[in-house]
């Protein structure tokens, strides 16, 4: 797969290869799809062989038998064609908010390059059909419940095929809604974008519902987000670090990749030392300063972060090998042979899903610590309480620190992992499920909890530290890249002062932190930061 970066954005499918920027292109930035003609001619090669096959008397899963529990019973000719809208109609069966929309588009784009792989056995306009829909920016309803994780991410996808069938409900380009009750029906929404439904033939029903495509669009995601929140991390447990005279001494590179070889460990600490640098508050306590060691929030800031680095490294592999899956049941092999397998299961996908929400927990976590610390007179060395402008009249940022406990203790309420969890289905056919969709939708909400955490740490210590330099007359000032974060902040955000209106100048920090301005602010004075 093809990713051009001229407008707009075009991804170009073929048989094999796919890029997790390719799934965020398509997912979240509207990137064309198209499809190689090696990629057709290999999908209408695999066809005619399953065409073959359905003509034969010898039964064959999923192309004249029915399927799950129903696989023992032979279909005619003439009832294939209902058995394949049967299944997508029965197995379109969520409930509950519709998911988002960039999550709808990686599920379709996931499935389309499962598709033309030449593995799963549909005809070319089945492929094209769904293409085509993405293209035209028609947004499949997808419900927040109804997929196990296993047997594929079923209910999910067959909301998707549902639409390909000009059924079931969708979202136009507009934002317009069809399909539902007295709405007007999805075929037309289709035809005003001229893409004609499909009627589905043997096997497709299965070729469209059977993957992970959920799982695993909602993990290429979160790994993109996380990767940005993680140097952001590093930067605001940097500025906390100023703000509460800490030393930059314990980020010496001599400290890591020498006695605690983790990559991710050194990548932190090297971050924080950089954004540390030419910092006149940490200079003025170098010689004199009483203090034997920092709290652990300040000192084992890069062990923190370092570890949740590598978690997504690991994250990025497993995803990585499931990006090069061509995942159905049954599935048609190099030497055409049509076999039933197991590859559906969400197992392997739902595992690094939990263990990344374990990490995320971890780190809005230790971001909350130092928080609290900032704001504590006990613990904040010479700092205000609460750096109110007047405590007792004013709360300062009091609640701030409420509001981010919440969501801190909202993302370890998250870390629970689903994966553990089977409840059997399928009247038992189906007896151990992952619950992977279920990872993954936690795990997009503890990414979001992170970014709101790591926006009020932001909002903190840069009022931090500019009290440190209101209070020494000027003479404490932050480094360059302390000054340059602050200096974007305050472009959105007003400095230290009286009590006023808090939650728009959070949200306001959370628009900066999701922007990835503040990591470029950063960037601006010291350089490339990991």
């Amino acid at each position: 797969m093809t990713l051009t970066t001229h407008e707009p954005l075009t991804v170009t499918l073929g048989s094999s290869g796919v890029t997790p920027e390719d799934v965020v292109a398509v997912a979240r930035h509207n990137a064309k799809v198209a499809i190689s003609q090696e990629a057709l001619e290999t999908v209408a090669k695999v066809r005619a062989h399953i065409d073959d096959l359905a003509s034969s008397d010898v039964p064959a899963y999923g192309i004249s038998t029915g399927f799950g529990a129903l696989a023992n019973r032979h279909i005619p000719n003439e009832l294939r064609t209902q058995l394949q809208k049967s299944l997508i109609r029965s197995h379109a069966a969520g409930m509950g908010p519709a998911v988002e929309r960039e999550v709808v588009r990686g599920i379709m784009f996931l499935r389309a390059k499962t598709l033309a792989s030449g593995r799963t056995g549909v005809r070319p306009v089945v492929l094209q059909t769904m293409v085509d829909v993405l293209n035209a920016g028609i947004t499949p309803i997808v419900r927040e419940f109804g997929s196990l994780g296993c047997s594929g991410d079923l209910a999910p996808l067959s909301h998707c095929a549902l639409v390909l069938m000009g059924e079931g409900e969708a979202e136009g380009p507009d934002g317009v809604t069809y399909g539902g009750r007295g709405e007007s029906p999805v075929a037309e929404l289709l035809a005003a974008h001229g893409i004609e439904p499909v009627t589905l033939a043997e096997k497709e029903g299965l070729a469209l519902v059977n993957g992970t495509e959920g799982m695993l669009g909602m993990l290429l995601m979160a790994i993109a987000d996380i990767r940005q929140l993680l140097t952001t991390a590093d930067i605001t447990a940097a500025l906390s670090v100023e703000a509460l005279l800490g030393t930059d001494q314990v980020f010496l590179p001599e400290l890591h990749a020498a006695l605690r070889p983790h990559p991710g460990q050194a990548a932190s600490a090297d971050n924080m030392l950089r954004v540390l640098s030419n910092s006149p508050i940490v200079a003025s306590h170098r010689v004199g300063d009483s203090k034997v060691q920092d709290a652990y929030s300040l000192r084992c800031a890069p062990q923190v972060a370092g570890a949740v680095r590598d978690t997504v490294d690991h994250a990025a592999l497993v995803a990585s090998r499931e990006l090069a899956a061509a995942i159905d049941n049954p599935v048609v092999l190099p030497d055409g042979r049509v076999s039933s397998n197991g590859n559906f299961h969400g197992a392997p996908v739902a595992y690094v899903l939990d263990f990344l929400a374990i990490a995320v927990a971890d780190l809005s976590s230790i971001a909350e610590r130092r928080t609290d610390r900032m704001l504590d007179p006990a613990r904040s060395h010479g700092l205000p309480a609460f750096l109110a402008a007047d405590p007792g009249v004013d709360s300062g940022l009091m609640i701030a620190q409420y509001t981010q406990a919440g969501l801190v203790s909202d993302n370890k309420r998250l870390a629970v992992p689903a994966s553990v969890d089977s409840i059997p289905s399928s009247a038992m056919q189906e007896d151990h499920v992952s619950m992977g969709w279920h990872a993954a939708r936690k795990l997009r909400k503890a990414v979001e909890n992170l970014r709101r955490v790591l926006a009020i740490e932001l909002v903190t210590s840069a009022r931090a530290i500019e009290i440190r330099t209101q209070l020494s007359g000027g003479q404490l000032t932050p480094g360059p890249a302390g000054a340059a974060v602050i200096g974007t902040l305050r472009a959105v955000v007003e400095g230290p002062g009286t009590d006023r209106f808090l939650s728009p100048e959070l949200e306001a920090a959370d628009r900066l932190v999701a922007s990835g301005e503040v990591r470029a602010a950063a960037e601006s004075a010291v350089g490339i930061l990991a």
